[in-house]
């Protein structure tokens, strides 16, 4: 990954089009840095000078927030925030004469106000200038830019999807099996447990599995099953999809 702060050109005033979480953080972060921004909704943006305008709304928005701001007057690079799809939706600035990028936080944005540092940003260029705009705006961000192929954006952003998404999903899930139990207060009791799970991977990859599934105890897993079908069925598969996939890892890693 790079972390690329270091130019002697100053980064050209930034256009960022969707007034959300992200664009509303893109937009601190930037103008932290001393980078001049304007922050607008997708209507009237092409009678508006821009010379680098950044795409900061859904997937499904994209082309067509990228047809408004293909006519903006001095347009020299066209970018869009998706971690899913490519520069193809970016088509109409191409044909208009625009180099196009991505750049994509992977970071979880719940509000406007998120701290993007130190996050990694996934990046792509139809051009090595296109390529350097967008790392030059990730690392404004102080967030560090990698590579990603564009026949891989899709597969990039399933693995941000399970590993940010679906721990949320986890522990939502996990939390509703307490409250099937009896017990209160249960994302309380659960956060250090998940804290200390997610330090320990980071630290040691699959070397941190521990539990039941790990050592071979079966009928444990058995008993949880039971209480499970007892308490919240309706989670019942997913635990034995995941205890499945645990058992793969376990067994990779020699830990069984």
């Amino acid at each position: 990954m790079q972390s690329d702060r270091a130019h002697t050109t100053p980064m050209p005033p930034i256009t960022l089009v969707g007034n959300g979480r992200v664009g509303g953080s893109l937009a601190r972060s930037l103008r932290a840095a001393g980078v001049r921004v304007a922050l607008t909704g997708r209507e009237g943006i092409g009678s508006h000078p821009a010379e680098v305008v950044l795409l900061c709304v859904p997937d499904a928005e994209v082309a067509n927030a990228c047809e408004a701001a293909a006519d903006a007057p001095g347009l020299r690079f066209v970018g869009h925030t998706s971690g899913a799809i490519t520069l193809d939706a970016l088509e109409p600035a191409r044909t208009a004469g625009a180099e196009t990028f991505s750049m994509h936080p992977m970071q979880t944005i719940p509000d406007a106000g998120a701290d993007l540092t130190a996050a990694p940003a996934a990046i792509a260029g139809s051009t090595p200038a296109a390529s350097e705009v967008a790392r030059r705006i990730a690392g404004a961000c102080q967030m560090s830019s990698f590579d990603v192929p564009e026949e891989s954006r899709a597969a990039y952003h399933a693995a941000a999807a399970i590993a940010s998404n679906f721990l949320v999903t986890l522990e939502s899930s996990a939390e509703e099996l307490l409250e099937a139990a009896g017990i209160e207060n249960g994302r309380e009791l659960l956060a250090p447990l998940t804290l200390r799970t997610a330090a320990n991977w980071a630290e040691r990859g699959p070397e941190a599995l521990t539990g039941p599934i790990s050592r071979g105890d079966e009928a444990t897993v058995e008993r949880h099953l039971d209480a499970i079908a007892e308490r919240a069925p309706e989670l019942e598969p997913l635990y034995r999809v995941l205890a499945d996939r645990t058992r793969a890892i376990a067994a990779a890693g020699g830990l069984r």
